[in-house]
């Protein structure tokens, strides 16, 4: 069986990522027969000669009409050696937000440039991004390098820069791999190009099937958010109480002492149902029916952990916040906290920083954050959270930050400080 990995675009506006995203289902047979009929008629229309690859992606008319991508997308396709869920980002400033949603869940990410301009602000700040979120992978894909006549020292320098700022955002020496790529042209996509014979590296695609993917969590501590409390009482399960939800994070199985967060009751796992049936063992990534074999008090919102390692319980969050609002953020609003299936009500206290992305510092103490800036803040929670601190457990040290008002989210927030 193949497996799975899940990756991102990102890039500055016309770097080509739609272009690039259509090459690769393109090339990896993704398009169905009637979706490129369709391509091709509208590619005739423009006046162009061979269809148009990013029409694949720009689905809507409207964004057709302007040339650009509004919102994350995610493209699914595969090959023999492995499938793939790709979440393609819009390149605008104004749309950085978007690209933390699409980079969250991801283990790769495509960073694309432009041949001609090389690493730009909106580069450094997709990246610095990257590296927030923790995305261990990173490929610089140097795209149109066929506009600059398949240059090599072109391409030397952009990489060579593009790697020293790469450093500085932690990745390791030698760590990010730099493509020559032309998603027009196709060169070095899916396949090596015979016009690029100074790269001696994989295509984009062939790396892309061949990079390790680190393996879901499963031996890390058990974090398992309660959905659903499920209580039949029906004459055939009069007695039935279950607690649904997807495991978050490590692996359960009869036996394991488990303990219910905020209250600190202490139980073991009596059985793991599932739809087809009940279960020996279950990891990350499941989602599951946990009984436990003492009758506890547990409501949707909970989180069952691992008695041995329990996450942090505390009514106060110091997290970096990517705020994601025009409204600007500022000491003393109130606003609700999503972490996990529970929502509860927050008080802004200390701004204490803001990420300058380009010069990779931070500014001390500032009196607001505005829409797309990164900063650290402390929150004040009216009742008590089982966190954990990011770099531990994305899945249960990531939160929301909410609007009371209307429901609109505010900020993605990940626990503990990302940057110094």
């Amino acid at each position: 069986m193949s497996s799975l990995l899940r990756l991102a675009t990102a890039g500055s506006v016309d770097d080509g990522k739609s272009t690039l995203v259509g090459r690769l289902l393109y090339d990896t047979k993704s398009v169905l027969a009637d979706q490129l009929d369709a391509v091709t008629r509208a590619s005739v229309d423009k006046g162009l000669s061979t269809p148009d690859l990013s029409l694949l992606v720009d689905g809507l008319r409207s964004e057709r009409e302007q040339g650009i991508t509004i919102d994350v997308a995610y493209r699914y396709f595969a090959t023999p050696k492995r499938s793939f869920v790709l979440a393609d980002t819009p390149g605008h400033v104004q749309y950085t937000r978007n690209t933390v949603t699409g980079a969250s869940t991801a283990q790769l990410a495509v960073l694309l440039v432009d041949a001609r301009k090389g690493v730009i602000e909106q580069t450094r700040r997709h990246a610095a991004v990257l590296a927030l979120l923790g995305v261990p992978q990173l490929v610089l894909a140097v795209n149109k390098i066929d506009l600059v006549d398949y240059d090599e020292a072109t391409f030397t320098v952009i990489a060579k820069e593009f790697a020293t700022h790469a450093e500085t955002l932690g990745y390791p020496r030698g760590s990010v791999l730099a493509i020559p790529v032309s998603a027009l042209e196709g060169d070095n996509v899916a396949t090596r190009s015979e016009r690029t014979p100074w790269y001696s590296g994989p295509s984009l695609l062939e790396h892309l099937e061949d990079v390790p993917v680190a393996p879901d969590p499963h031996d890390s501590a058990l974090r398992f958010p309660v959905q659903y409390v499920i209580r039949p009482r029906t004459p055939e399960y009069p007695d039935y109480r279950g607690y649904a939800g997807q495991i978050a994070a490590g692996t359960v199985r009869p036996g394991d002492e488990i303990v219910v967060l905020p209250q600190g009751i202490r139980s073991r796992i009596e059985r793991i149902d599932t739809a087809d049936g009940p279960l020996e063992e279950a990891g990350a990534g499941t989602s599951v029916t946990l009984l436990l074999t003492d009758d506890i008090d547990i409501s949707r919102g909970d989180l069952i952990a691992a008695a041995d390692s329990p996450p942090r319980i505390t009514d106060e969050i110091t997290g970096t916040l990517c705020w994601l609002s025009s409204k600007p953020l500022k000491a003393g609003a109130r606003v609700l906290v999503k972490h996990g299936a529970r929502t509860v009500q927050a008080l802004v206290g200390d701004l204490h920083a803001r990420f300058d992305e380009q010069v990779l510092s931070s500014v001390d103490s500032p009196s607001s954050l505005e829409l797309n800036d990164i900063g650290l803040v402390t929150l004040r929670l009216a009742e008590e959270l089982g966190v954990d601190d990011y770099g531990d457990s994305p899945r249960t040290g990531a939160f929301l930050v909410i609007d009371p008002k209307d429901g609109d989210t505010l900020a993605a927030g990940l626990v503990g400080e990302r940057f110094s």
